[in-house]
């Protein structure tokens, strides 16, 4: 991105969320006595909850493994962390059905959490584990990155808040039945509702444009920039895996590990089954055939079969929704 503009915007956008929170404050301390401040006060506290900058958390199926029934895969998490340059996860999740592994700082706090997707995680051998790790790792945003991203996600809310309300269904469709059940004889009710929102949405719309303005500048800014943040990723993830892996791994994720796996699953194979059934395909070169699945410094062959047990209970819960995935 065009680091001043996009940052100078940005900030504008999250203080002027802090300006609803502060006003909102101040209208009720100063006036506390007055039903009106307090009315205006938390409209204001209201509007600054709704845009604040969402922290990041677990998704709601991810499961936090402790290190004890997993020290293996905290163990290579945490050499792979130290070689790319990051924090350490202080957390190691799995899911069952998400094939991405992602690493995020959430909460408060900023606790560094590791989400590894099994689907996926299952059919690499050691190297490549090693080379997804690397490109999740390197995909952490800087400072920057998420003080321009939590601004569009504000801008975001404003538009949805502004450009995007409508008319209540349930009241259009109740007095839809009511004008129906009375053959129109009956008045119709809500004309002062009808009155009310047609302005407020014109209201909306005359105050959303600013905000377009505001959030397609941004983007616009974030989007000149996405070739360095691209290098910069690209950057971290060599001090770990080469070009070739990296290309490699895009390659697999893009398609052709996944349907052998569901097919496996639906006959009844159990993990290990599909486990060696994804090694295999993984030791085929154009030279012949590899004697075992290629692995690196950070994780040998005996390492990732010891991460293995540690998961075999979650892979056979996988398993069993492989078919869920499309």
């Amino acid at each position: 991105m065009k680091r001043l503009p996009a940052l100078l915007v940005a900030l504008a956008v999250h203080l002027m969320t802090l300006g609803f929170v502060v006003l909102g404050a101040w209208t009720i301390l100063t006036r506390a006595d007055s039903l009106l401040s307090w009315l205006f006060g938390a409209l204001c506290l209201a509007i600054g909850w709704v845009l604040r900058p969402r922290l990041g958390r677990l998704p709601a199926d991810a499961e936090v493994l402790d290190r004890d029934s997993a020290p293996e895969l905290y163990a290579v998490a945490e050499r792979v962390a130290d070689r790319v340059g990051v924090k350490r996860p202080r957390k190691v999740a799995v899911r069952d059905l998400a094939t991405e592994t992602r690493y995020d700082r959430v909460g408060l706090p900023r606790t560094p959490v590791l989400v590894v997707g099994l689907p996926l995680w299952l059919a690499l051998p050691p190297r490549q584990r090693v080379t997804l790790l690397a490109t999740a790792y390197a995909r952490v945003p800087t400072g920057e990155e998420l003080v321009v991203s939590g601004a569009l996600d504000t801008l975001e809310a404003w538009r949805d808040a502004l450009m995007e309300a409508g008319p209540l269904r349930v009241r259009e469709e109740a007095q839809t039945r009511i004008t129906a059940a009375s053959l129109g004889v009956a008045d119709q009710p809500g004309t002062t509702y009808e009155v009310a929102g047609f302005l407020g949405r014109l209201v909306g719309r005359v105050l959303g444009g600013p905000v377009l303005l505001v959030r397609y500048v941004l983007r616009r800014l974030a989007r000149v920039g996405k070739p360095r943040t691209r290098e910069r990723q690209e950057g971290l993830a060599r001090r770990v895996a080469s070009p070739a892996e990296l290309a490699e791994l895009e390659e697999l994720k893009a398609g052709g590990y996944l349907a052998p796996m569901q097919a496996a699953a639906l006959r009844g194979e159990t993990a290990t089954a599909i486990r060696q059934g994804a090694l295999a395909r993984s030791r085929l070169t154009a030279d012949g055939v590899l004697t075992s699945a290629p692995h690196c410094e950070l994780l040998g062959t005996r390492e990732s079969e010891r991460v293995d047990e540690e998961l075999t209970s979650h892979y056979a819960r996988a398993i069993r929704g492989f078919g869920l995935i499309t």
